[in-house]
């Protein structure tokens, strides 16, 4: 058996629902901002000092719950790892079948997975970050190509994805200002001479300081001979868009398969105005969408349902069938999405102020602040209906 184990090799594992054990070594502070959770997965937590201190009385294996209990390998992991690196080797001294995570929970963030939902034409591709939940999209049709919410960190796997589907990035679109991670709209454009930046005016009229077009709603433009309708979803933020393409409305963070938005990140003392301003997205301007329209949001959690092409995608028609805000009146809804809203996104004004230009982070930095859970949607337990 191999000591380590390789992050992409986990993300596999765990898309197979294959059973495994994760032995995270880290200190309170540190699990409690982020960890990796999924529904195959047994965490179970204890920190590096009692492994140190349960190796001098000789038995490191006893900090771990009976076997039945523990479905090997046990997967050791730590901020980096090298600490869990240690105490895998200690468990393995014992008898313990452990590997250590390569490279540790920041290893873990450079994980990047790709899906291909099914379209009625052209390739949609949907790229996720499993160490944060976020969501990206690349449309090609064709010879030509359109990136949606891209992710910095990742800004050459677009471009590159593109052209080995033989199809050259023409735009790239950003549905809102994101608080959660440090955006690629820049970084795509710079990489493609003939590409053009877009957001919705009102998200322009944020503060904006880089070159970038406007992109009205009730617009459409073309990729390629593929026209991309362009919708005003407002709620999260001020200026959100949607795009509708081949069946599918790529909606950001407005709606998700298995929840709604939150309305404060953009100000607290609006959130209540911005979550009157979801319901009306939600209930009224996609009312009109045909219940067979394939929502594909910005983010996404572990333990949510997949489509049958295995993307994180959903019918609306479904979703207005499971979905409490579907069946709420605007009040209640405003009250519900207000009550617990939970911890912010890490380093959020820090973020929202890099992706507005008013600020720089060189690639080290942008990966550090973006480091941590996905927190754009309100609490878990109402996502359903309820």
């Amino acid at each position: 058996m191999d000591n380590s184990l390789s992050p992409d090799a986990l993300a596999t594992r765990l898309d197979h629902g294959e059973s495994l054990t994760l032995l995270d070594i880290r200190n309170r502070s540190e699990i409690n901002k982020w960890r990796i959770e999924s529904p195959s997965l047994t965490r179970i937590e204890v920190s590096y000092m009692k492994f140190l201190a349960a190796r001098a009385s000789g038995d490191p294996a006893g900090l771990l719950p009976a076997p039945a209990g523990t479905p090997e390998p046990v997967v050791t992991v730590c901020a980096r790892g090298e600490a869990s690196d240690e105490v895998a080797t200690m468990l393995r001294e014992a008898g313990v079948k452990a590997v250590n995570l390569a490279g540790g929970m920041e290893g873990w963030a450079h994980v990047y997975r790709a899906t291909d939902c099914t379209t009625e034409s052209g390739v949609l591709r949907q790229y996720r970050r499993p160490s944060s939940g976020c969501l990206a999209y690349l449309f090609v049709t064709g010879e030509s190509a359109l990136v949606i919410d891209p992710l910095r960190a990742f800004a050459d796997r677009y471009v590159a994805d593109a052209r080995e589907m033989g199809a050259d990035l023409v735009a790239t679109v950003d549905t809102h200002v994101h608080a959660d991670h440090v955006s690629g709209l820049r970084a795509v454009a710079s990489r493609v001479s003939d590409a053009t930046a877009y957001m919705s005016p009102r998200a322009i009229e944020r503060g904006v300081t880089f070159d970038v077009e406007p992109l009205a709603p009730n617009s459409a433009f073309t990729v390629g001979d593929t026209a991309v309708e362009v919708l005003a979803s407002p709620g999260h933020t001020t200026g959100g868009i949607s795009l509708a393409v081949n069946g599918h409305l790529l909606c950001g963070d407005t709606l998700f398969i298995d929840g709604i938005a939150r309305p404060d990140l953009e100000a607290d003392d609006d959130a209540e105005a911005f979550a009157y301003e979801l319901y009306q997205t939600v209930t009224e301007r996609f009312a009109d969408r045909p219940s067979d329209t394939v929502i594909a949001p910005g983010h996404y959690r572990t333990d949510a349902p997949r489509a049958p092409d295995g993307s994180y995608t959903a019918r609306i028609g479904d979703l207005r069938e499971r979905l409490w805000p579907f069946t709420s009146d605007a009040d209640t809804f405003v009250e519900r999405v207000l009550t617990d809203l939970g911890p912010r996104p890490a380093n959020d004004e820090r973020i929202i102020a890099i992706n507005l230009g008013r600020e720089q982070a060189d690639d080290e930095e942008a990966f550090e602040l973006e480091l941590g859970p996905n927190n754009c949607a309100v609490a878990a337990d109402w996502d359903v209906r309820g």
